[in-house]
């Protein structure tokens, strides 16, 4: 089952609520589609801010459209004005203006704030323009609670190279915490060998680590454990236990990859594996 249950605060039980700002995955594999689908397994009704439209499947992305800043900056202001948002998730923002767009309206907010850079899909195709790296360092990293990139991602944000072991990505996310997160997931993903190892860094130090699964079946994994810190963060719990309960999620999502037959590359983790019989 998944690892978060509902929350009960002052006055009965409430419905934690989570916010996603990030772009379209045509595919349905990642993306805002992704981070949705996550927050429903795990007991959290999710809200959107679509930043971006990309065409996309589990082969390839063939076009990209970013929103204009004025209508994100109107789906922001109209959600908080309404629903009680307890965390909120950033994926793809793609250009500068919707990075400083989406940070000054969180910018004086004390809502935990999960911040997945993200770059380049699994396809390969470039989803972050790289002038835009410079506005990310500057305008979200001061404002995440935790940022949790992959090894590329750290390298390029760092503009260093990627990180071959351990040692190595504990030093980047240490060189990360420097530029204002106050947690930082150095994700193993992508690194060699039959253990994934991920990295928390903050407070404490966490290592959480898994046997690499050989399924092709990977699409948005990092949305998707992303979304599930973020819904446990909703939920109420601090970050090292979100970050372990969306490390287990992610981990059964993955393992329950292959039930699932979509598309003809890299198809995506099955969010739904607790509740499709």
């Amino acid at each position: 089952m998944p690892p978060y249950q509902s929350v009960g605060l002052s006055g009965g039980d409430v419905t934690a609520i989570a916010l996603t700002k990030a772009g379209s995955d045509s595919g349905g594999g990642a993306g805002i589609q992704a981070d949705l689908k996550t927050f429903s397994a795990l007991g959290v009704y999710g809200a959107s801010v679509l930043t971006t439209i990309t065409a996309q499947n589990t082969v390839a992305v063939t076009a990209i459209e970013a929103m204009p800043s004025s209508l994100v900056r109107a789906q922001i202001e109209t959600v908080f004005e309404d629903l009680a948002v307890a965390a909120v998730k950033i994926g793809m923002l793609g250009q500068p203006e919707l990075i400083r767009t989406v940070a000054e309206s969180l910018r004086d907010c004390d809502l935990p704030i999960v911040l997945d850079p993200v770059m380049v899909a699994k396809s390969g195709d470039r989803l972050l323009e790289a002038e835009a790296i410079a506005a990310l360092q500057s305008e979200l990293l001061p404002i995440a609670s935790i940022l949790t990139p992959n090894l590329p991602e750290a390298a390029e944000i760092l503009d260093s190279s990627i990180a071959g072991d351990p040692t190595e990505m504990e030093a980047q996310g240490r060189a990360l915490l420097v530029l204002g997160p106050k947690w930082v997931l150095m994700k193993g993903g992508h690194a060699a060998g039959p253990i994934c190892t991920d990295i928390l860094i903050g407070p404490k130090l966490h290592s959480l680590t898994a046997m690499r699964n050989p399924t092709s079946n990977t699409h948005g994994t990092g949305c998707t454990l992303s979304a599930a810190i973020a819904a446990g963060l909703a939920q109420g719990l601090d970050v090292p236990d979100a970050v372990i309960g969306a490390h287990s999620y992610l981990q059964s999502a993955i393992a329950a990859a292959d039930q699932l037959e979509i598309g003809s590359g890299h198809g995506p983790v099955h969010h739904f594996y607790a509740q499709w019989k």
